[in-house]
């Protein structure tokens, strides 16, 4: 038999347009979009003139599983995510077991069936000599390579120039790089060290993690990608100067791309007073100037998708005082999408626009199969959304594992209401319905 559900009165939001009307999903996919429409038996669920737009695709997140468990697993953080309204994610390599062999990966996608909320791939990484198994791996088998272009430790850090000539030349899928240039970066610690000690206030992340520093790493990357025809994406863009290595326009004209954080759109350096290590991450938080800018080219398609490198440490080792040891990286997911519509709210994105560069744009860029979009016959993967019911961001409501935020106390104008994944209602305000039912994603390239 089979299972509907009726959305009405929604504002259905998709591809440029904004139209007010219903939508029916039947067996898991969008069956109809329409005005009024009649659907007798069906679960009905009254937007009530809330947004409705197909549910975000995180195209960057840590859950810290396998091996970093007490941080954060698939479970409690895809939980967070659909409370978010993120609907699909992919997910890191470096975990313990780093996940550098398509046995590794394979045993990941084995990990997350049945305990993810949401739907999922993941990254395999790319390390000084597992060239022969990036060679191996199939153009949709999963989302793509994940290459740390510094800003990593061991294996991991791939640095070498003649590595990473070969990885360029012969990856079969999309490359999706960290661009930071470790040498710059050690310099710059030295010169703090010699100065702090230890104590560097970290005030100065961004300075030793700097434009420079980015700059060097990721220029280099795209003259590698231009000289290989590698499809390339640079994650997390932080510098205004960088933005002149991309070229506005849609996606499916490009070669290479590129992706803002959320946080590095939400917050700027002026926030580490307040914030300290809780905003430490890496790329790091920078000027006003350099969030402005990346604003300005979410808004004239030079940056092309918005994510949030969700990356949970727990509340004592984000505590500890020594600027080494406070480890980088913030947990978003719960609260990614409210911030990304706070772009809306300052008139630097509209609201199509933005709903592009959460939704359609990830599924485009990384060519998801029958996602991303309004449609009818994809996956019903959506999120209902109230522009006009602010939350103020309290420890105690926090989902994650690490059970923090770095947003607590501040305000959003926004809230997500409902996530409904692959046609089943999830999370409806606070509640959360079922049991995890997320799917591993395809991708048709």
């Amino acid at each position: 038999m089979s299972q509907s559900l009726l959305i009405t009165n929604a504002r259905m939001v998709n591809e440029g347009q904004v139209r007010e009307g219903d939508l029916l999903v039947v067996d898991g996919r969008i069956a109809q979009i329409g005005g009024a429409i009649s659907a007798p038996g069906a679960e009905v669920l009254d937007a009530a003139g809330q947004v409705l737009m197909p549910g975000m695709i995180d195209s960057q997140v840590h859950f810290r599983e396998p091996g970093v468990t007490h941080k954060a697993d698939i479970a409690t953080e895809s939980r967070a995510a659909i409370a978010g309204g993120i609907t699909s994610f992919m997910e890191m390599p470096n975990t313990k077991p780093q996940t550098v062999t398509l046995d590794a990966l394979e045993a990941k996608f084995a990990l997350a069936a049945g305990r993810a909320w949401g739907n999922f791939a993941f990254y395999l990484g790319a390390t000084n000599d597992n060239l022969d198994e990036i060679r191996r791996l199939g153009a949709n088998q999963t989302c793509g390579v994940k290459v740390f272009m510094g800003a990593s430790t061991g294996n991991m850090l791939v640095d070498d120039p003649a590595t990473l000539d070969n990885i360029f030349r012969d990856a079969p899928s999309l490359i999706a790089t960290h661009c930071e240039d470790t040498p710059t970066i050690q310099a710059n610690e030295q010169r703090y060290r010699e100065q702090y000690g230890e104590q560097i206030p970290v005030r100065f992340h961004p300075m030793i993690r700097s434009e420079e520093a980015c700059w060097k790493s990721s220029s280099f990357a795209v003259d590698l990608a231009r000289r290989h025809g590698t499809r390339l994406h640079v994650l997390h863009l932080t510098t205004a100067r960088e933005l002149a290595l991309f070229t506005p326009g849609p996606i499916g004209g490009k070669q290479i791309t590129s992706e803002a954080c959320v946080h590095h759109l939400y917050f700027s350096e002026a926030d580490y007073e307040r914030r300290g290590s809780f905003i430490k991450c890496n790329p790091a938080i920078k000027r006003a100037e350099d969030r402005a800018a990346l604003r300005r080219a979410l808004a004239e398609d030079r940056l092309d998708v918005i994510a949030t490198d969700h990356a949970p440490h727990t509340l004592e080792e984000k505590q500890d005082t020594s600027y080494f040891k406070a480890p980088a990286g913030l947990p978003l997911v719960q609260h990614a999408l409210a911030m990304a519509l706070e772009l809306v709210h300052d008139g630097d994105l509209s609201l199509p626009r933005l709903v592009h560069k959460v939704s359609h744009g990830p599924a485009e860029l990384f060519r998801v199969y029958e996602r991303g979009y309004l449609r009818e016959g994809y996956w019903a993967d959506l999120t209902l959304v109230d522009l006009d019911a602010p939350q103020r961001i309290d420890r105690s409501q926090v989902l994650y594992k690490c059970g923090w935020s770095p947003l607590e106390g501040d305000v959003l104008r926004s809230r997500v209401r409902a996530t409904i994944v692959n046609g089943e209602l999830k999370y409806r305000d606070g509640e959360f319905f079922g049991e995890a039912g997320g799917m591993r994603l395809a991708f048709d390239r």
